[in-house]
């Protein structure tokens, strides 16, 4: 799906993933790690933890921290902010967070987000 001038990856259903848990999904060529939290947000960032070199961050932990909804990697437990995808314990590191748009109950993954300065 095309919509203004970003294309849009159809990815599962928004009651797809179970609440507080991840799914990986194979968006434009890319690992996708796809959250849903308790209070209905989808949030999807890069599936890769530049600290573990693995692509685990879907099997991660959801939580919050001080307001900041985050999953922290089932590897070695850095915390990445689901907006974002910037480590809440390293400013130096980060991984890729990408658009979500829900349509019709449909959850579409967009581009990557261009990093906030």
């Amino acid at each position: 799906m095309t919509r203004g001038d970003r294309t849009w990856e159809k990815v599962c259903l928004v009651q797809d993933p179970e609440v507080e848990r991840g799914v990986t999904a194979l968006v434009h060529g890319r690992a996708v790690a796809i959250f849903r939290t308790h209070d209905g947000e989808v949030y999807a960032l890069g599936n890769h933890d530049p600290f573990a070199k693995a692509s685990v961050l879907a099997r991660g932990i959801v939580g919050t921290r001080e307001g900041v909804p985050f999953v922290a990697s089932p590897m070695h437990k850095h915390a990445f902010d689901l907006r974002t995808g910037q480590c809440l314990d390293d400013e130096h590191a980060s991984v890729p967070s990408y658009d979500v748009l829900i349509e019709g109950g449909v959850v579409h993954i967009g581009g990557r987000r261009r990093a906030v300065a």
